[in-house]
């Protein structure tokens, strides 16, 4: 079984630093990484009435194992060090063609 894995990380004029540490923490972890940086998307929500707004760089791992504990630990720093309420990972089991 193969996963891609997408984090959907929030960035700011500070992000760099981080997204730094992304490419090398997941690259060095998993052997590579795609980050969809030159095409951010936008996030949107509604929070008390306002409409919140947050540009957000897709970066994909893929892998052969799953390791939910260990995506959480790396969510919650991520969250941490981006002082996010929450950041979306997920994985979805894909078929190579």
């Amino acid at each position: 079984m193969r996963y891609l894995i997408e984090i959907l990380l929030p960035v700011g004029n500070d992000a760099q630093p981080v997204l730094t540490d992304v490419r090398a923490k997941l690259t060095e972890t998993f052997g590579g990484v795609t980050m969809h940086i030159n095409a951010p998307a936008e996030g949107l929500w509604v929070n008390g009435g306002d409409i919140d707004r947050d540009t957000i760089v897709v970066v994909e791992v893929m892998t052969e194992d799953l390791d939910p504990a260990w995506w959480a630990s790396y969510r919650k720093d991520l969250e941490d060090r981006l002082d996010q309420e929450e950041i979306v990972i997920r994985a979805s089991e894909i078929q190579r063609l």
